[in-house]
């Protein structure tokens, strides 16, 4: 990729980075010459540990800061399994394809933060973490960032593509930092059963915090075990303390000296030693600008309070201020009226009646999808489950089999892709699953491709003779509602999309709610917005408050 663009104001740029990157210590460590870590270089590494927390802290409270959002307790917990690997890829770079390979993708703090270590973006730049256009997206993407070697993809996604990395690189080993989220996911069991039937030298390093967006493993998933999941498909595991650099380093070690596939389940809080953050869910999301002020004082680091507490706050999100046919660029976010709308059409309905005809299941998104608000009012109806998108969808579409009765599932858009023959098979088997795909489209935010739904037509892949799969995407909160409420009893399988941010409201010609009282949804019916005699603007989404103040405008100009 070649130079970043610039995204803020250029004092964004002037004002020194507040943590001194260049504290860190570039230190080697050859772990086939060293069985305990030397007293020297421990002290090395656990001051990078720290800095590199520091750092991570900071930099993505400016994305919580600035409302773009983020990611700090993957990056904060596995800091030091990253500066290990690093004296280790210094010390013997013939042993090792020298990529820092993590599933979990959210962790992109940690890359950012190698990429700035290395010289491919400068430490100031760290602050546009997540800002629109600035090349920092919410997950590592190949030629998006100088200096990031691989995209992430989705949870489960990279441990497979690590084991043809080691295959193509015979007699060095390829390592993958792990979470035990991301082995939740289908990918990585055909991955480790192929890792040990064909001995690839691959090392995986996984954070074993307990936390994943909507709650703990232990609680939501009993059970489920990383180490003996692995175990059981024959992988050589151990697990060690991950907070206790010793004991990490002599698990690492035990792993990375030993010929093929390896396993280190490191055991630790979410966001260790963070007031208020430590073992929490929320600790997975970008820190609280609160809390990473909290932190960043106790740490004598004044200047980035400052920053946090000022400059942070001012990113620049949409540049266009008013987009006309419309009221309030903050007035309904769909996602979460997908659930409270469902909620709604379920208290009509007798407790007995409810329990018999609708199940809904989550893949630990409930809170981003809306689904939590359903969970609260209707736990009796509700499956918590773990992040397993294509196994859930199917034991919905199970579910939905029986005639009378209705499924609901929901997880991002970009998970549809994952999900495409299981719905061919739901489809096949009649089944009614009413889904919903939230986090579509790009609006808001600095995301790519690994997250955000750009294939939602996958979905409708069936053949004239098989039934139906309608797609819906409303514009705004009104047609989402009146949409739900339409569809909720339909039989086969309905997708309705939304997106991650909050949308304004659609406004008729004489500046009422488009698609508020008076209005009906009716299934493949184009809604007239705005008539015209010279063509026609086809829209839908949350492309269409942009369609319409564009034909607004040109209209205003006689166009």
């Amino acid at each position: 990729p070649g130079p970043l663009p610039p995204c803020r104001k250029s004092e964004t740029m002037t004002e020194p980075f507040p943590i001194d990157l260049k504290k860190f210590q570039e230190v080697e460590l050859d772990p086939w010459k060293h069985e305990t870590l030397p007293a020297d270089l421990k002290a090395s590494i656990a001051a990078n540990v720290e800095l590199a927390r520091d750092a991570i802290v900071f930099f993505t409270a400016c994305g919580s800061a600035s409302g773009y959002g983020g990611h700090t307790g993957g990056a904060f917990d596995t800091a030091p399994e990253v500066c290990l690997l690093r004296a280790m890829f210094k010390a013997r770079p013939d042993k090792f394809v020298p990529i820092y390979f993590d599933e979990a993708g959210h962790r992109v703090a940690t890359q950012y933060l190698l990429s700035a270590l290395d010289g491919h973006i400068t430490p100031e730049h760290l602050r546009n973490y997540r800002v629109g256009h600035a090349g920092l997206p919410g997950h590592p993407e190949l030629h998006c960032t100088p200096g990031v070697q691989f995209s992430s993809g989705r949870l489960g996604q990279m441990w497979p593509m690590v084991n043809g990395v080691a295959m193509a690189n015979p007699g060095k080993i390829a390592i993958c930092l792990g979470s035990d989220g991301a082995q939740m996911e289908g990918n990585d069991s055909e991955a480790a059963r192929l890792a040990v039937a064909k001995n690839i030298n691959v090392k995986l390093f996984i954070d074993d915090n307990n936390v994943t967006i909507a709650g703990h493993p232990q609680d939501y998933l009993p059970g489920y075990d990383v180490q003996k999941t692995l175990e059981g498909h024959g992988m050589t595991c151990t697990n060690c303390n991950g907070e206790d650099l010793d004991a990490l380093y002599a698990a690492m070690r035990s792993m990375i000296v030993a010929d093929g596939p390896r396993a280190v389940i490191a055991k630790r809080k979410m966001c260790p030693g963070i007031e208020g953050v430590e073992g929490e869910c929320h600790g997975h999301d970008a820190i609280a600008v609160a809390k990473g002020v909290a932190y960043l004082e106790k740490r004598g680091y004044t200047k980035a309070v400052e920053w946090l507490n000022g400059p942070a706050k001012k990113a620049e999100k949409d540049p266009q201020k008013e987009y006309l046919g419309t009221v309030g660029s903050k007035v309904g976010a769909n996602r979460a009226v997908f659930g409270e709308t469902v909620v709604k059409i379920l208290a009509a309905m007798p407790e007995a009646e409810r329990k018999a005809k609708v199940m809904c299941i989550d893949s630990d998104l409930e809170g981003s999808t809306g689904l939590k608000a359903i969970h609260k009012a209707n736990p009796e109806i509700f499956v918590q489950s773990g992040i397993m998108e294509r196994a859930n969808f199917q034991a919905a579409a199970g579910w939905g089999m029986h005639e009378g009765r209705q499924a609901i599932f929901s997880t991002f858009a970009a998970f549809l892709e994952m999900c495409v023959s299981e719905i061919t098979m739901g489809r096949l088997n009649y089944s009614n699953v009413l889904c919903h795909f939230s986090h579509s489209g790009v609006d808001d935010m600095a995301d790519n491709t690994c997250h955000f739904g750009l294939n939602n037509f996958y979905a409708d892949n069936g053949l004239e003779e098989h039934q139906a799969s309608g797609l819906y995407f409303p514009a705004d909160f009104h047609q989402l509602e009146k949409c739900v409420n339409a569809i909720f009893w339909d039989q086969g399988i309905r997708c309705v999309f939304s997106t991650r941010s909050k949308l304004p409201a659609i406004l008729d010609e004489a500046g009422n709610a488009m698609f508020g009282d008076g209005y009906t949804f009716v299934r493949g019916k184009d809604d007239i917005v705005r008539k015209g005699t010279v063509g026609y603007v086809v829209s839908f989404g949350d492309a269409l408050y942009r369609a319409l103040d564009a034909v607004t405008r040109l209209k205003k100009e006689g166009i």
